[in-house]
């Protein structure tokens, strides 16, 4: 509809021109918004205070040239007036809204679909948390975001793969071998030290119990380094097994599971550190190779190398990146914890001094979870007993309701996740506000058609659907695909999440004023075309939010 007004203005604007009431034959791109008072019209656009400059007259002047070449009436336009400095409100025929139900009838399950992303392939690089522990609620929310984002961009024309980085090298798998080793010696009845730097969960003992119970005391034997990368190789594979389990149960399919490891096999670590000191941006001092990543808007240099000849998380981080550009992705996401503010600098240097364009390179922050239970916080820590695990939350809540809440608020703000909030079956509940609006429309269509035979059909709208509320539920059809758009352009799924609480809360007051089944056949067919649309749309968004659309609740 906007696309519509933007044209009906421009064409009016080159009328004006041509009949000299505007000097200037330039016209600025047509901005056109909603009014957020209702008495200010539909659309409003303040062309006029853009052209004022060029056309070198008052902008009320000019918007009186536009206005006077509207076609009211012969258009979607009902009515027109100026306001203020020069302000072009515009409201629209009640017929005008109809063709909504006409679009989402038409494109079903792709309205609101587009080709904005033009095939690019980009990759989103999401979760890719350390197999030395089980996924916890900020992993979820992470999670919720990276896999929504994933599905809104792949709906808006991108070619998207979904990547989990395993970081399966360097000091934290040994540290994860070395504590399963220690309690392992612990369960055969060793008297050992275990250190407060190695992993203390329970988890690590339940695993020392289920190898001893399968390999009997026999690691005891062998050298300590020998069983130490045996306990690491074992531990991390088991705790990768039961993170690609919690993210199946949360809906969070992978697209590929890169191995950090697989670089440094592959050599294509050092090889890209070579690279990169031939370019000269690497050098050497004091008995480490360090990275000029201050030339490229770093704080300072980073270590790429030790003295010790042990390469560190970046270096490997380099190759990675480099490794997503050789794949073909056009344009990387990361979605990293909101502690990882100050990696990103260096992430950018990396990527310009390897000859890439760190404008292809995004990265999406995602602050902490604080859990509650009955607007009480929950105790984060494993020895408490209380939910801490993603999987814990699942196994309580749901995946739809924890997505739907993880996805309610902008990852860049805290948000709060209450349990049992999350499992109320009421309008309290987000996910259950915006689910029940498919159920009940589900059961409304079920009982058209069982007890009245109405059919949907081509039954006619014109001048039936003229309430306030129908009026305002065809607005909000109109306006999803431009909020799936915004979510897909600006990286914030958000956005979907609050346009569904929006279309759920105007057909909650819809429904509570008005019957949708009356003993007025046509005017029942007709509201059934415009609820019948509202749960279509309401199926895409939650699909694009990865949240299921109930027929029953």
């Amino acid at each position: 509809m906007k696309q519509t007004i933007k044209a009906i203005i421009e064409a009016a604007a080159r009328a004006a021109h041509a009949k000299g009431s505007l000097p200037s034959d330039a016209i600025p791109s047509v901005t056109v918004e909603e009014p957020k008072v209702e008495s200010q019209g539909d659309y409003a656009t303040n062309i006029a205070m853009v052209m004022a400059k060029v056309q070198k007259m008052a902008p009320r002047k000019i918007a009186e040239a536009i206005v006077a070449e509207i076609p009211v009436g012969e258009t979607v336009v009902e009515s027109v007036e100026i306001a203020g400095p020069g302000f072009i409100n515009l409201f629209l025929k009640k017929e005008a809204w109809l063709e909504v139900v006409h679009r989402v009838e038409s494109e079903k399950e792709r309205y609101g679909a587009s080709n904005l992303g033009e095939g690019k392939r980009v990759q989103v690089e999401f979760v890719s948390a350390n197999p030395t522990g089980p996924l916890h609620v900020g992993h979820g929310r992470g999670a919720a975001v990276g896999d929504a984002m994933a599905r809104i961009l792949s709906f808006t024309g991108h070619d998207v793969d979904k990547e989990y980085y395993i970081n399966d090298s360097g000091r934290q798998i040994r540290t994860l071998g070395l504590s399963l080793y220690l309690r392992y010696c612990q369960v055969c009845g060793k008297e050992v030290d275990f250190p407060e730097d190695c992993y203390q969960g329970a988890y690590i003992i339940s695993m020392a119990e289920a190898l001893k119970a399968e390999k009997g005391e026999a690691l005891l034997g062998m050298a300590q380094e020998e069983a130490v990368l045996l306990c690491a190789r074992r531990a991390a594979g088991e705790i990768l097994d039961g993170i690609r389990d919690d993210l199946e149960a949360f809906q969070v399919p992978f697209d590929n599971w890169f191995s950090e490891q697989s670089l440094y096999d592959a050599d294509k670590v050092m090889s890209t550190i070579k690279a990169l000191e031939e370019r000269g941006v690497v050098y050497e001092k004091e008995g480490a190779l360090w990275f000029k990543t201050s030339e490229y808007g770093d704080e300072k240099d980073r270590v790429v190398v030790r003295s010790n000849g042990q390469t560190t998380y970046f270096a490997s981080d380099i190759a990675y990146h480099m490794d997503k550009f050789e794949r073909g992705y056009t344009h990387l996401i990361d979605v990293w914890g909101a502690d990882h503010h100050g990696y990103i600098p260096r992430i950018n240097a990396s990527i310009e001094a390897t000859g890439h364009n760190p404008d292809d390179f995004s990265v999406i922050l995602v602050q902490l979870v604080n859990l509650l239970r009955g607007g009480e916080p929950v105790a984060m820590s494993t020895r408490s007993g209380e939910f801490v695990t993603l999987k814990d939350v699942v196994d309580e809540v749901g995946a739809d309701a924890a997505r739907f809440i993880f996805l309610s608020r902008h990852y860049d703000s805290p948000l709060d996740f209450d349990l049992e909030l999350a499992k109320k079956k009421s309008n309290d509940n987000p996910v259950y506000y915006v689910q029940y609006v498919h159920a009940r429309i589900t059961s409304i269509l079920a009982k058209a058609e069982e007890e009245k035979g109405l059919s949907l059909s081509d039954a006619p709208m014109e001048g039936l659907l003229t309430e306030a509320e129908e009026l305002a539920l065809m607005k909000l059809l109109f306006r999803f695909p431009e909020i799936v758009a915004s979510a897909s352009r600006l990286m914030e799924p958000h956005r979907i999440a609050f346009g569904l609480m929006e279309l759920a809360s105007a057909f909650h007051s819809y429904y509570n004023k008005h019957k949708v089944l009356t003993e007025d056949a046509a005017l029942s067919a007709a509201r059934l075309r415009l609820v019948s649309s509202v749960r279509s749309v309401i199926k895409t968004g939650l699909a694009l939010l990865g949240v299921s659309a109930p027929d029953r609740m």
